[in-house]
């Protein structure tokens, strides 16, 4: 039995602490700080995810064996080094990759460098700073377009424009170098070429040698139906992908899945832990747009319901290096999950409204996002508030069961896109 410590808050936390504590092999269960729905399947500590001192000694009092950061901001900090530098820390398992490998999210020119060092697909790019603004402003001046502007560090997913004409692009561009407008994340600038297609998410377990790949899944960004609007942490998730069929995948992994883990490898980047590949389809080819260095949010929500292993053992064999041991067990039934959002989300919203109608819900799962308990109740905390997760023979069955049970949940303000999977 192994106790384990699960950090984040958000619904990919409330999935993976959903399935990791069916494991025979899970004993006691900490999620740091959680939200409602994680306590309904082990203790929340009050401890920020990214507070290294208080998480090791929650880790020395609990007698960790596991410990399994859910965001990106604990790994791409380093958290990984922190442990294996500490004598009371370094036998304990961490899930992900060292702060070195984390570089994959938490710098764009990094993860640009190194997929043309190992000829993995992706957009043509230039990376500017500060130093070559004109420089920058120059290209952008002769690129074609549509162009595409990225803070080169986190920015919680809001670093992106896609600029549709030359005035808009330089002012962009302009924003976050000179304005930084994204702060540290910012001061490097990486300009690509707009892609056109359509957009998968992949995700793969590696224990630095090997690796299984996960099932896939397609997410929705945009806040409005007919993805409109602005973006957001992501409004609704669908697994598997139709178009993502048995050839295109064995591309994936031929041209990007296995030369990632090998180029880790080649270049001695300790890397145990998810790799998740946003992938683009154009003309059936497949291309990178970003990896991250953990699963994804809401994709979590419906890839780790499908998955039929035990958890903790696949994290076991990940720290033993015995990935090439395993075999992915998936359901054949497919998963759509709907997140209910606060009022004015993305933008500004309240917190702290009752939540009601949990008792209504049937044949679904939901995963708590921005929740927290206030005496007693269940109280939204959050822009994203909850995932509701539900299987089907296909993925329309399995959303109008979803969509169904996001009726029976009340709280002021709740809003949600009714057209998730909308192109299939």
């Amino acid at each position: 039995m192994k106790n384990i410590l699960l950090l984040g808050s958000g619904g990919r936390e409330c999935a993976l602490a959903w399935k990791l504590s069916q494991s025979t092999l899970c004993g006691n269960f900490y999620i740091a700080p959680g939200n409602a729905g994680t306590s309904e399947y082990g203790t929340n500590l009050s401890i920020s995810y990214n507070d290294f001192e208080g998480i090791k000694q929650a880790c020395i009092q609990h007698k960790i064996d596991i410990l399994f950061p859910g965001p990106e901001d604990p790994l791409v900090a380093g958290i990984y080094d922190f442990f294996k530098a500490d004598p009371l820390l370094k036998h304990i398992i961490v899930v992900g990759p060292s702060k070195e490998g984390a570089q994959l999210e938490g710098s764009k020119a990094f993860s640009k460098k190194f997929m043309a060092r190992h000829n993995i697909p992706t957009a043509g790019y230039r990376e500017f700073t500060k130093d070559s603004l004109e420089q920058g402003i120059a290209y952008i001046k002769k690129h074609n377009l549509p162009i595409v502007l990225k803070a080169d560090g986190l920015a919680a997913g809001k670093g992106v424009v896609i600029a549709e004409n030359t005035i808009d692009a330089v002012k962009a561009f302009r924003s976050m170098i000179t304005f930084e407008q994204f702060g540290e994340a910012g001061k490097k600038v990486v300009i690509e070429e707009f892609l056109d297609g359509i957009e998968l998410s992949v995700f793969a377990l590696t224990d630095g040698d090997n690796y299984v790949v996960l099932p896939e899944a397609k997410d929705y960004k945009r806040i409005g139906e007919g993805d409109t609007g602005l973006n957001t942490g992501g409004m609704g998730a669908i697994s598997p992908v139709p178009f993502a069929d048995e050839a295109f995948m064995q591309k994936v992994n031929e041209r990007i899945i296995a030369p990632t883990v090998n180029g880790l490898k080649a270049e001695n980047i300790n890397y145990q832990g998810f790799i998740f590949f946003g992938l683009i389809k154009v003309n059936n080819e497949p291309y990178v747009i970003e990896y991250n260095c953990r699963m994804g949010d809401p994709e979590t929500e419906v890839v780790i319901p499908r998955i039929e292993n035990d958890f903790v053992a696949l994290l076991l064999k990940m720290s033993e290096k015995r990935l090439n041991e395993a075999k992915i067990h998936f359901s054949p039934k497919a998963a759509g999950a709907v997140m209910l959002v606060a009022g004015g989300y993305p933008g500004t919203y309240e917190k702290g409204q009752l939540m009601t109608g949990f008792e209504k819900v049937s044949g679904s799962l939901t995963f708590h996002a921005g929740t927290t308990k206030k005496d007693g109740h269940v109280v939204t905390n959050g822009g994203r508030v909850l995932a509701i997760t539900s299987f089907g023979d296909n993925i329309k069955f399995a959303l109008t069961r979803s969509y169904e049970n996001a009726n029976h949940i009340e709280y002021k303000g709740k809003y949600f896109r009714k057209d998730i999977g909308w192109e299939f």
